[in-house]
């Protein structure tokens, strides 16, 4: 008697490793659009999540982008009630927003899944992305000239958030999906130049044509060693921030946060920066508007200070040095 066929049994195997600590019992929903990667991991969670004792259902979003967006979300949540998943939600979000059309989408399909799972009190949510977003997600972030943890790709999981595909490529889900004898949709936008993630996704095979033969695994390895790394310095930078926290003075209002300037100059740069943008942060600044520059002002208050004054932030937070101490603190709205 012959196995399943190899692609198939690759999904498989993904997911099952990726719900392997679950108690049974648990519900987990994946992510569905409908499309190759997606439809895959709705048909591996379908096999796999009964076999470890699991409920397994799924939520289609629906971002409203095009006419058809409403058929093309019904027939996603038929494919995946056709595969025994339970329960299958259809939720229609509004993708508008600040940041562009693909980073407004991102976040609303991301609150949608959050308000599934607690609606149905579930424990985790599978997204498909495969290696193939990995490595465009790295190469975004090259391009954009982003730091170690943005060019740390996405993780493998994070809080409910789980990836079992990562280690797969597209060919792969698409394989596994032909031998399934199900139909993926195509989403129009994946080849539409209008948006950067599509334009680097037509890039990669010129790259691999220029660069030789496994660009996609060299750039999800960086990824891995890269998050290894973001991991480590950021833990760093939280136990910096945490000894260099002082009792507020004077100078630091109700809402301020005092930090010793000796302890920081002593810190390697990127721990100290990490630490002070983990300040920022905590004090109101947006992550979305606070950039390097912002970060590096604030930096040269510890480290190259010649009585200048204070730093204006996004969110209205502002930093200053008075007496070996680096305020940080929202503005004083005027009464």
């Amino acid at each position: 008697m012959s196995g399943p066929d190899p692609a198939v049994a690759a999904v498989r195997s993904a997911v099952r490793a990726a719900l392997a600590d679950l108690v049974p019992g648990s519900l987990v929903l994946v992510a569905c659009s409908g499309g190759a990667d997606s439809l895959a991991l709705a048909a591996g969670t379908a096999f796999c999540a009964p076999r470890l004792g699991l409920l397994a259902g799924a939520v289609v979003v629906d971002h409203g982008w095009r006419e058809d967006s409403a058929r093309v979300a019904e027939r996603a949540a038929a494919e995946c009630l056709g595969l025994g998943l339970d329960p299958v939600d259809v939720v229609a979000v509004d993708s508008g927003g600040d940041g562009g059309p693909e980073a407004a989408a991102r976040r609303a399909r991301y609150r949608a899944l959050d308000e599934a799972v607690t609606r149905h009190r579930g424990t985790a949510v599978l997204l498909g992305h495969t290696a193939d977003d990995q490595a465009e997600t790295v190469l975004l972030g090259l391009a954009r000239g982003s730091g170690a943890r943005s060019l740390a790709g996405m993780a493998a999981e994070r809080g409910p958030l789980r990836r079992p595909l990562l280690g797969l490529s597209r060919t792969t889900t698409r394989a596994a999906c032909r031998a399934a004898g199900m139909h993926p949709w195509d989403d129009p936008a994946n080849d539409d130049p209008a948006y950067a993630r599509a334009r680097v996704r037509a890039a990669v095979p010129l790259l691999e044509r220029l660069l030789g033969p496994g660009l996609v695994d060299g750039l999800c390895r960086t990824a891995a060693m890269l998050r290894e790394d973001a991991d480590a310095l950021d833990a760093a930078a939280a136990d910096l921030l945490a000894a260099a926290t002082l009792p507020a003075g004077d100078g630091a209002g109700d809402a301020g946060t005092d930090l010793d300037v000796a302890l920081l100059v002593a810190a390697p740069d990127a721990v100290r920066r990490r630490a002070l943008l983990a300040a920022l942060r905590a004090a109101g600044s947006p992550a979305g508007s606070l950039g390097r520059r912002h970060v590096l002002a604030v930096d040269a208050l510890v480290v190259a200070w010649r009585g200048q004054g204070v730093v204006h932030l996004p969110g209205r937070v502002e930093a200053g040095r008075h007496c070996g101490r680096l305020l940080v603190r929202r503005a004083v709205t005027p009464s």
